[in-house]
This record gives structure tokens, sequence and C-alpha cells, in this order.
């Protein structure tokens, strides 16, 4: 597998006429270029282009003899702009909106010389931007799969977001801090309450699960920098399709929900399919069950994998 860093360099102006060069990187996993059917994956929050192979974040999804076999497709994903994995960072988060990132990916696909894609898969704030996509250039792709995420962001996941920025922008551990706050909105009170049970530890003198989280905002903060989750916040804050140009696109779209999402409820995603229904897009919905909330795309693979595996097995 081709998976070595690659590199795109070009000049942007953003929505907000700002001008940027941008270094976008980007990564190949699988069958060689045109050789093979491509699918597009957009990475998450935290994410990055590293979806397959030994620490590939989505490797129980993509990978040889996996659900996105890589002995069948070409996979290929770029790196937003100043996720940091690059060592390319931006200082003003608030010139970006996730129309520019979309915009960004676009003038990758044409410089590649990509005029299609078999399919366009994208996770949380990944799927916010392959709506985004999809909304500019409605004959893309052939399929769009969506999960846990939907073509807006709703008012409780940008109240969420406002509290983030508020403690990214705190002196004292503000990406840490943040991070606790955030595996709260990840995750479900049942999911919490069910691992931990209000253990003690004697070690450390404090609930097991204020460890838990302690350990996640120290972890993040040693991977992550605090300019590339603050972009990311901004990001993930302001998605924002044109809802009225939903209908032009041209996939075949499978939204993929979590029932117990905080983030993007299920309940949201599942008023966008409908609506898209009675316009008679060629629209289907599913739902994975989990007590773990939003993260449930990155820990319930049973479920995702068989729901993605039918999703190809009827391309």
């Amino acid at each position: 597998m081709k998976t070595e860093l690659k590199h795109i360099n070009f000049s942007y102006r953003t929505d907000s006429q700002k001008e940027y060069n941008i270094p976008l990187s980007y990564q190949l996993f699988g069958k060689d270029l045109f050789s093979a059917p491509i699918i597009l994956v957009n990475h998450a929050l935290t994410g990055n282009s590293n979806v397959s192979g030994e620490k590939g974040w989505w490797k129980q999804l993509i990978g040889e003899h996996q659900v996105i076999d890589t002995e069948q497709y070409t996979v290929l994903c770029f790196n937003i702009p100043g996720n940091g994995f690059d060592d390319f960072f931006i200082d003003e988060c608030e010139d970006f909106t996730p129309s520019d990132i979309a915009n960004i990916f676009l003038k990758g696909l044409e410089i590649l010389n990509i005029k299609s894609l078999h399919a366009i898969i994208g996770g949380s704030l990944g799927g916010g931007i392959g709506w985004e996509m999809l909304v500019k250039k409605p004959h893309l792709a052939e399929i769009f799969i969506p999960v846990a995420c939907d073509f807006k962001t709703h008012d409780w996941l940008h109240a969420q977001c406002l509290v983030q920025k508020f403690l990214l922008n705190q002196h004292d551990e503000p990406l840490q801090k943040a991070r606790i706050h955030a595996m709260l909105c990840y995750r479900t009170p049942e999911s919490l309450n069910n691992r931990f049970q209000n253990r003690y530890s004697e070690e450390k003198q404090r609930l097991e699960s204020e460890d838990w989280l302690v350990y996640h905002g120290k972890a993040l903060n040693e991977r992550f920098s605090l300019k590339s989750y603050k972009l990311m916040n901004h990001l993930l804050m302001n998605i924002n399709a044109n809802e009225e140009h939903l209908e032009k696109i041209q996939a075949r779209m499978h939204m993929i929900s979590v029932d117990t999402d905080l983030f993007f409820p299920a309940s949201e995603i599942r008023m966008c399919f409908e609506r898209l229904k009675e316009k008679n897009k060629d629209v289907f919905y599913h739902e994975i069950t989990s007590v773990h909330g939003h993260d449930a795309f990155l820990m319930e693979y049973k479920q995702l994998n068989t729901i993605i595996k039918n999703i190809l097995k009827n391309e």
C-alpha cells in the first residue's frame, strides 16, 4: 500500500477573503490511483489522513480484507489543513469554515485529476465536510455515507462548541479541559455510569471516572496542538451546507446515525433523511444501537461494518 504522506501546494482565498498558501497533504491506500474505484475518506475532529495500516485510526473498517477492502479500492484521505499532522498550522482559525475545507478538498481532487469518486465516507466533522463538498459538486460521488453527522451544526452542538471555545481560550490547561468536556459529549451518562459504577481509586484519591477523563485530557494534549483543536472546534461549530441544494446531490445517500448520539442526534439525521426522501431522492437511513453515544461510530465496529458492507455490496 502506498501510504506515505504526499503534498499538493496551491494558493487559496477563503470565503472571508483571506489569502493562504495551502500545503494540502494526503495519503493513498490500496490500489494505484485510477486502477480501481476511489473512495474518499474525510477524517473526524482529532483524526488525520492515516486511516489504515498498523496505526490507522479506522483500520477496523479500512484495510486488506476489511469491509473497505484495499485490495479492491483506492482509498484517499486528505488532512484538513491546520490539523497539524503534516506540521502545518493555522493561526487565525476563524478565517476558515467547513465550506472552505470543502473547496480545498475539491481543489485537491482537481489537481489530482480525479473527476469522480465511487464513494465519500466521513464521520462527524468529516461527514459534514462531505455534505459541503456534494452541495458544491452534486455529481462528484456515486455513494455518500455520512456517519454520525448532519448537513449543519444544530443549536445543541453549537452550544457545546461554544463551551469548548471558552475553555480553549483559558490559560490554564485549555486543551485538557476542553477534551474532558468533549468526552462527556462523545459518550452518554449510561455509558460512563455502567463502566465506572462510582468506583473510587484509593491510590489516586479520586473516582475512576475522573481519572479516566484526566487521562484523556493529558493524552490529547501530548499528541495534538491547541491551534489545531481550536480550528477543528471552530469548523465543527459552523457546518452549514445549503439546505436548499441538498436535493441536487446525485449520490446514493446512506445516512448512519447513533441512537444515543448527543452531538448529532439521531432525530435530526432522521429528519434530514425524511425531507430528502420526500423529494424522491435515492436516500437510506441506518441506525447504530449503542450506549456509547457519538463515539459509537469508532467503537461499534460490528454494526458499522455490517451496514457499510451491505451498502457497498449493493453498489
